[in-house]
């Protein structure tokens, strides 16, 4: 399937449920892949449509269980929604050939200080095949034992629907923003001069500094035998207000961290670890990396899109 297929393109009748999303097997690599990038997509949809990043022409409209979804479709009128179809569509790429590893959308407020994120999403991928081999025994995910298409397609709902949750009740982004993606990859099988379409590469650290009080979430995965989809965020304290607490106790397998400082820490040591609580630390293990010991391979957009929250 053509990746642009996987992004809403016009009006269309309202089918049944979920069928219109997902695939209805998901028993070869080919259907996995499929799924994944449908998910990755739909997750990307989901996070710009709930921040208010673009406006409604930017979006159609699809159905999954009993949720009624917003994906990003090509709106020629918004140049930033085309911006980051072609972002996605980028990943894809990637993810074709095996090597895309973590993708990050990150939002920050200075354009002189693209490493002081204001909130950022993070989408951790894994192959049962090829260069991401070796990492899948290291974190021993068994894949001779594949879930099934019914578990596939709960865990996948299930993932969407704590995202959108959480989407739906966080407090608002700042007015002036800018929005950007990082592209991290396995560098064993990583070519030195591969960049999917619309990337470049990325010059900036691979460490970011948090603006405020951050609060991890780890949202969820999917596991389908040949690939496996992690989802985090990463946010202000303050957005949180009482949806701490009810996702807790909705879900115990959705795990919140704050990486704040002990109040019972020497003060002496406060500042140290206040700045060592902000730093969002994108680097990854040799072993994640493949074992090749070597710089990082990092691509960011050719393009950014500044001060998205008010297009």
């Amino acid at each position: 399937m053509a990746t642009a297929q996987l992004f809403y393109t016009g009006p269309k009748e309202k089918t049944s449920k979920e069928t219109v999303l997902f695939p209805n097997r998901v028993a070869t690599e080919q259907q996995s892949m499929i799924l994944v990038k449908r998910l990755l997509a739909i997750s990307v949809s989901c996070i710009t449509y709930l921040r208010g990043l673009f406006p409604e022409s930017s979006y159609g409209t699809r159905y999954l269980d009993d949720m009624c979804l917003k994906v990003l479709r090509e709106d020629k009128s918004c140049l930033g929604s085309l911006q980051i179809v072609k972002w996605i569509q980028g990943c894809f790429d990637a993810l074709e050939k095996n090597y895309l590893h973590v993708a990050v959308l990150a939002i920050y407020t200075n354009p002189k200080k693209p490493e002081h994120v204001t909130e950022l999403y993070r989408f951790k991928f894994k192959y049962s095949k090829s260069g991401a081999q070796m990492d899948f025994a290291s974190t021993q995910v068994n894949f001779m034992n594949r879930a099934n298409s019914k578990e596939i397609k709960e865990a996948s709902i299930l993932l969407i629907r704590k995202l959108y949750v959480l989407m739906q009740n966080l407090g608002p982004l700042p007015n002036d923003i800018t929005l950007t993606m990082k592209l991290f990859y396995y560098n064993d099988v990583t070519p030195d001069d591969y960049q999917p379409p619309g990337f470049k590469e990325g010059g900036s650290p691979d460490c970011l500094l948090f603006d405020g009080n951050p609060v991890n979430l780890k949202i969820g995965s999917v596991s389908t035998g040949f690939h496996v989809l992690k989802v985090r965020v990463t946010t202000e304290s303050k957005r949180m207000g009482m949806l701490e607490s009810s996702l807790v106790e909705e879900s115990g397998a959705t795990e919140i961290s704050h990486e704040g400082l002990d109040c019972e820490e020497e003060e002496e040591n406060s500042t140290k670890e206040q700045e060592q609580a902000r730093r969002v630390d994108l680097a990854f293990s040799q072993e994640e990396m493949g074992g090749a010991v070597k710089r990082r391979k990092v691509s960011e957009p050719v393009s950014l899109i500044p001060t998205a929250h008010q297009l």
